[in-house]
């Protein structure tokens, strides 16, 4: 029997009952914290955008891109409130 594509690019099937079910791993990712806006945004991308979601996650991209987007949205969050902090003083005076 000819070799499939996958077989050739070093692929391997494994068999459950008559079916033949090609061998998938999704590649190890470094696992970092996630805060709020991580949670946050990872229920819209499941939501909304499923594509993406399916992308990073099957290239094990996923952790890392959510880490960025909550240490992104603390850092406006910061910015924010200190703006709001320096207003504010500054009517008080």
């Amino acid at each position: 029997m000819a070799k499939t594509i996958f077989e050739e690019l070093g692929g391997k099937y494994e068999r459950q009952g008559d079916y033949l079910i090609p061998c998938l791993t999704v590649p190890a990712e470094e696992e970092q914290p996630i805060g709020t806006w991580g949670q946050r945004h990872l229920n819209y991308l499941k939501q909304y955008r499923k594509v993406t979601y399916t992308n990073l996650l099957t290239s094990g991209r996923l952790n890392t891109y959510l880490a960025d987007i909550d240490k992104q949205a603390q850092e406006r969050s910061h910015r924010l409130i200190e703006g709001m902090k320096q207003a504010q003083g500054k009517r008080n005076s």
